[in-house]
């Protein structure tokens, strides 16, 4: 029969993992409450090192797992991903959390506890490294996002990148479950607690510091986002009526004082870089032109293209989009990058391309100043996925005008904030707003992942710390001494 202490311990454990459940289903979401985020893991951490391993793995596991299925309408039903697809998707959390868990209950019981403090950021910030080179969707899932809207924390990815803000994410609460672990001494505690305080604290006094630069320019710019038809080519009456109701939306826009105008991703379907509407109204308004289109003119396949028409130029500006949406975009990729003449310094992208780290290095190498981005979205991701677009604005140095299809029309500067937004899920959506410019040179971009492959090496002295067998103390000789008669 089960004592009283095993009942009380299974109440415990259920607690634990349910309120980090909760912590994280919320502070993990596609629209998360941001400093919910910094306590999710605070519970299983406190709970690692008073039950054995199976239990601590187990009950971190679930929590995230089950705190992930907030994501699971999402994925499933607007995305439209098979199930078991799903399963795993809300799986990964979990085993991560797991994963960091047991390294951190390993070297706590071995008396590393600087180690074992730092080991749950170094092994979380490791994964998500190594899923964003492999992954399809690059940093899409990446913890960093979640922290958009505390805009002095996410200024060190200037520094970092987005490897920085997941550390800090992980060693607050790591440092606080170490306050009260039994496990620890007083110096060990005071030394992560110090270390701790002074990395949190320097990363919001630079936040705050950069926050205050003054912009050295600014740029009024206009998005639109229309409901489409299914098929809206250029050649079809359908097509004609969504590109009067467009012309009509520029002209609105450019009588607000827009001197450039955005329409989103895949806006029309056309067989050459001809809109003689839009070429028009750019030499007759002074007006920078540019919408996404289904681009069926290249012998070589379909591409997702970006076209822009500027006032002087006899010929759009096209780009075609990088990385396209695994069974979704049937296109050919592109393999360029466009900057529009004269200034600024404008670099063009689509959708998807945002989520990955190339296209920022490569813009942040042309000095870009701005970027362009038509979009499509999911409907309920809008938030999220121009976050992530956003991101790479401060990591890089650049502002970011993005419009989207379902999803979120955004203009923001090159520390992250959103100086005007409006939301395009469901319905038309349109705004202007001025959008401030710098000249901007962070060292993440000169840099790269430098900070995560110090992750890397850091990870395997912890690794080495916990698995590496410690030799036994060696034994005193014995003294022997002579029997007595």
């Amino acid at each position: 029969m089960a004592s009283k202490h095993d009942y009380s311990a299974l109440r415990t454990w259920f607690a634990v993992t349910a309120l980090c459940a909760l912590c994280w289903w919320f502070g993990g979401s596609i629209h998360p409450w941001w400093w919910l985020t910094w306590f999710a893991p605070l519970p299983v951490l406190w709970l690692a090192p008073r039950v054995r391993a199976r239990s601590a793995a187990l009950s971190s596991f679930v929590a995230y797992s089950a705190g992930s299925l907030s994501g699971w309408t999402y994925l499933h039903t607007y995305i439209g991903l098979p199930w078991l697809y799903d399963v795993y998707a809300m799986s990964v959390s979990g085993i991560m959390l797991m994963l960091c868990v047991l390294l951190y209950r390993r070297l706590l019981l071995r008396g590393q506890t600087l180690a074992a403090a730092l080991a749950v950021p170094t092994l979380w910030v490791a994964f998500e490294y190594i899923t964003n080179l492999l992954s399809p969707h690059a940093t899409i899932t990446n913890i960093s996002t979640t922290q958009m809207d505390a805009l002095a924390v996410i200024q060190v990815a200037a520094i970092t990148g987005i490897w920085g803000i997941g550390f800090l994410l992980l060693l607050v609460p790591t440092a606080i479950a170490l306050q009260v672990t039994p496990h620890a001494s007083k110096r060990s505690r005071v030394t992560v607690t110090v270390l701790t305080a002074m990395l949190l604290t320097g990363t919001v006094v630079y936040g705050a510091w950069r926050l205050q630069a003054p912009a050295t320019g600014t740029m009024r710019i206009g998005l639109v986002s229309l409901q489409k038809p299914t098929d809206a080519a250029l050649s079809e009456p359908k097509g004609q009526a969504l590109e009067a109701r467009y012309m009509e939306a520029f002209g609105r826009l450019a009588n607000d004082g827009a001197h450039i105008v955005l329409a989103p991703e895949g806006t029309f379907g056309v067989a050459d870089t001809s809109i003689p509407a839009f070429s028009q109204m750019a030499k007759q308004r002074d007006l920078i032109v540019a919408s996404g289109v289904d681009f069926h003119g290249d012998p070589q396949g379909r591409r997702n293209m970006l076209m822009v028409f500027q006032p002087g130029a006899t010929s759009p500006a096209t780009y075609n989009k990088h990385h396209l949406l695994p069974g979704m975009d049937p296109f050919v990729p592109g393999d360029s990058y466009t900057m529009l003449q004269g200034g600024p310094r404008i670099g063009l992208a689509i959708c998807k391309d945002m989520d990955f780290h190339d296209i920022g290095w490569a813009y942040a190498a042309r000095h870009a100043q701005m970027l362009l981005v038509p979009a499509s979205d999911f409907t309920v991701d809008g938030w999220l996925h121009s976050r992530i677009a956003i991101m790479r604005g401060v990591e890089n140095g650049f502002a970011v005008a993005r419009a989207a299809h379902a999803g979120r029309l955004t203009l923001s500067d090159d520390r992250g904030r959103v100086v005007a937004e409006a939301s395009s899920e469901a319905r038309d959506a349109e705004l202007v707003g001025d959008l401030p410019l710098r000249e901007t040179h962070t060292f993440y971009a000169q840099w790269g992942d430098w900070f995560a492959w110090l992750d890397l090496i850091a990870l395997t002295a912890w690794l080495v710390l916990a698995f590496v067998p410690r030799k036994a103390p060696a034994e005193s000789p014995v003294q022997t001494h002579p029997a007595r008669a």
